[in-house]
C-alpha cells in the first residue's frame, strides 16, 4: 500500500523568520499534527493549553497544542500542532487531517502523492 510524505515547512507565528523544515508521515487517521517538542521549542512555540486524546490503543492521554504555520506544496496556513513527547517510541510525528485540509491539500488516491485540492465545497 505504501506511505504518503510530504516535505513541510514549520514556522513561529510570531516571528516568521523561525523556519523548520521536516518530512512528516501524512496520517489521515490523526485529527492534528504532531511534532516533537524539542523542535517546536527551537522555533519559539509555546503551549497555548493541554488536550486529552485517545491513542490507537484506547488509552487516554494529555499533551501540550500550540500553533505553528506550516507550509506545504506552496500552500501555507495556521494550525493547530500537538508538543509530542520525544522520549524515544514515545510519539511519532505526523502531519494530520486539520493541517492537510488548512492547506487545501489531499492524498491522490491512485498515486499516494499529495496534491492540491481543486476546489473546496461550499456548503
Amino acid at each position: 500500500m505504501g506511505h504518503t510524505v510530504a516535505r513541510v515547512r514549520l514556522y513561529n507565528p510570531h516571528d516568521m523568520s523561525k523556519c523548520l523544515e521536516l518530512e512528516l508521515l501524512v496520517d489521515t487517521g490523526s485529527t492534528y499534527s504532531w511534532i516533537k517538542r524539542s523542535r517546536l521549542e527551537r522555533l519559539g512555540i509555546k503551549p497555548m493549553t493541554k488536550w486529552k486524546f485517545k491513542t490507537i490503543e484506547g488509552r487516554v492521554i494529555e499533551r501540550d497544542i500550540g500553533e505553528a504555520v506550516i507550509e506545504c506544496l506552496g500552500e501555507r496556513a495556521t494550525t493547530i500542532v500537538v508538543l509530542a513527547e520525544d522520549a524515544e517510541d514515545k510519539d511519532a510525528e505526523v502531519l494530520g487531517v486539520y493541517s492537510l485540509e488548512g492547506l487545501r491539500l489531499e492524498i491522490d488516491p491512485v498515486t499516494k502523492q499529495l496534491r492540491k485540492i481543486e476546489a473546496l465545497l461550499a456548503l
